[in-house]
């Protein structure tokens, strides 16, 4: 059983289980096999960026019991997500070109419900380096028979010039800020050029109710390794994972709450999850 519980660990310390929720899922099982305080803390520790792992096993410690709080917090996410996915895939018409950056489970899902509505449109993605999550949601489009085109990052500004909707997940948001995958913000400074209506897609457990209390706001650095194994000497390479997304860009944050701006969507998690910010 130690094993087991060293095996999830480590798939998520080295992304092989991808995806905040994901992990957070991942994590939440994890205490089945282990829950002393050094193992909650371990866990935490594997993602210490994404507030939706902490939220996660703090809600389930706020239960009268291990298992309930187990089964509620894994209940929570299967219902969050349906709940976005209905609400996200109302944004998506008929004949709509919808660009999306890096993998986002809540995004495809989307998409997906969209096309079973019988509607027609078209997606163009990004692959995303260094790991190339994008390849991830091209994949699982091609396979819902969503026609899906994948650009190079750096022919994003091609991909959504035409762009009617865009869509992103998030790894957390802040009381300041959106956090998502390298890259998100400099596209949407570009999209908001173009009049590209940018919507973050996510579950309310991946606010981060700590920034709200002037915790620093850090950003996760990767392996330099992830971009160039053996660079010359004299070379220093930087991977920050996420980076910070203005509100002013985004149109509004579908959640299972609903669809809100932030300033609306931080007031409607502290209505419904008090537990969040004790």
């Amino acid at each position: 059983m130690v094993k087991k519980f060293e095996k999830i660990c480590n798939d998520i310390k080295t992304l092989k289980i991808q995806g905040a929720e994901n992990v957070a899922r991942a994590a939440v099982k994890a205490l089945l096999i282990k829950h002393d305080k050094e193992s909650i803390k371990k866990l935490i520790s594997l993602r210490p960026t994404e507030p939706c792992l902490r939220n996660a096993i703090k809600f389930v410690f706020s239960q009268s019991s291990l298992n309930k709080g187990i089964a509620l917090a894994l209940e929570h996410f299967d219902n969050a997500q349906k709940k976005i996915t209905e609400i996200g895939s109302r944004l998506i018409e008929n004949n709509m070109l919808v660009f999306t950056h890096c993998h986002s489970s809540s995004v495809v899902n989307i998409l997906i419900k969209a096309k079973k509505q019988g509607k027609k449109f078209q997606v163009y993605n990004t692959e995303t380096r260094p790991l190339y999550q994008g390849r991830i949601t091209a994949a699982q489009l091609a396979k819902a028979k969503i026609p899906v085109t994948m650009f190079v990052d750096s022919g994003a500004r091609i991909a959504f010039k035409k762009a009617d909707i865009a869509f992103y997940g998030c790894d957390a948001i802040t009381s300041t800020k959106v956090y998502n995958k390298i890259g998100s913000e400099l596209f949407a400074i570009i999209m908001e050029k173009y009049d590209i209506p940018l919507y973050i897609a996510t579950d309310s457990w991946k606010f981060d109710p700590k920034a709200i209390y002037g915790t620093e706001e850090k950003i996760e650095q990767r392996s330099t390794k992830e971009i160039w194994e053996k660079p010359p000497k004299g070379i220093k390479i930087s991977n920050p994972a996420f980076e910070k997304i203005n509100p002013t860009l985004i149109k509004g944050i579908v959640s299972e709450l609903g669809l809100f701006m932030r300033k609306s969507f931080i007031q409607e998690v502290k209505k419904a999850y008090p537990w969040m910010f004790k």
